[in-house]
């Protein structure tokens, strides 16, 4: 079955959905930050869904006493099946693997995988939220001697194992896996996971639950508070609405830490920034004015009209993607080292009492 088939196939599903209307998606409002229950909150961003196009609106909170940021209302387990479906598997399912495998994700997972170097060899490593398991893929050739298992909740983990790039394979929430796992690992990884996590600090108790005492993790997540988010606005890549429903300080995620039993041995800003926001802003922008493609949680096909458009008017943007990505490279020596880096890394290790 092609792309144009499997898409009128599922429309009837979409358009059933999508008749209820989107409001059953969202959660009530919060009048508290879910982070340190301040409720001097302020609205840091709306937006609509930039990434697939869907139906509906978004909010983004910041709390003025901690600085946590936060999808407001956040989705509730029904939307977010429906706003994740179709972009890491189905209709996303190629696009996702490009992402992930394509070069500049790969020397990423590698710089990943070496900042453990300084702390031993890992015996066991649990890699959270490893998609089809790129990352164990690559952090072999770095740790060749070290077993890698991965945990998510799609079924891309269960082909990483399939592939023979982890050892094992968990599919499920890392909350509800951590009592049978209690102590397994030395080392877990959580890469530009966290923020996806309905209750961050919940995700945070259980690997401290899964680490043996003395073991490391390390966690990679969008900085808000990168001076990039304040430039370019709703088109800044990290916001990731409606997928990114925290957006945690450095500040706040090392105290959550410390406070259960854990040490900061290492941070690092200039190594997991991604030298792509200018061109993935240009990229959102472009895609937000095209006319619409053939998805079908659109009602209808695009006319010939709107398909002859909509190509026009992409190819005629490459130039400005090209110049965007140009920048980009040429800036990053420099915003790397600055606080325009999008991401941070911390990595810390379990204390050895109980």
């Amino acid at each position: 079955m092609n792309r144009t088939q499997e898409v009128a196939r599922l429309r009837a599903d979409y358009q059933r959905e999508l008749a209820l209307g989107t409001e059953r998606f969202h959660a009530p409002k919060r009048t508290e930050c879910p982070w340190c229950d301040s409720s001097r909150l302020r609205t840091r961003l709306r937006t609509v869904d930039l990434l697939q196009h869907k139906p509906g609106t978004f909010t983004v909170d910041q709390c003025r006493d901690c600085a946590h940021s936060f999808q407001n209302p956040r989705l509730t387990p029904e939307g977010l099946d429906f706003y994740y479906r179709d972009f890491y598997d189905g209709l996303g399912a190629e696009q996702a693997e490009w992402i992930f495998g394509n070069k500049g994700s790969r020397k990423r997972y590698l710089s990943s995988a070496r900042a453990l170097l300084p702390f031993g060899t890992p015996g066991r490593w649990l890699d959270v939220g490893t998609g089809h398991a790129h990352f164990p893929q690559l952090a072999k050739t770095v740790h060749p001697a070290t077993v890698f298992d991965g945990l998510d909740v799609s079924e891309g983990v269960e082909e990483g194992k399939r592939q023979g790039r982890i050892d094992e394979a968990y599919r499920g929430l890392l909350t509800d896996l951590a009592p049978k796992l209690e102590g397994r690992y030395d080392t877990v990884s959580m890469f530009h996971y966290l923020e996806h996590t309905t209750d961050p600090r919940a995700e945070l108790a259980a690997v401290r639950s899964v680490l043996a005492p003395g073991g490391h993790v390390i966690i990679e997540v969008p900085d808000p508070e990168s001076t990039m988010s304040k430039v370019l606005g709703r088109w800044w890549i990290p916001y990731f609405q409606p997928q990114h429903l925290h957006l945690m300080p450095l500040a706040n995620l090392r105290r959550e830490l410390e406070s259960l039993g854990c040490t900061v041995v290492a941070v690092e800003r200039r190594e997991p920034y991604t030298p792509l926001d200018l061109t993935v802003a240009v990229l959102l922008m472009v895609g937000h004015a095209l006319p619409p493609a053939d998805e079908p949680w659109h009602a209808s096909p695009p006319t010939g009209f709107q398909r002859i458009a909509r190509k026009t008017m992409f190819w005629s943007s490459v130039p400005l993607l090209i110049g965007a990505f140009g920048v980009d490279k040429l800036l990053a020596p420099v915003l790397s080292r600055t606080r325009f880096s999008n991401a941070y890394r911390i990595v810390a290790r379990r204390g050895t009492g109980a």
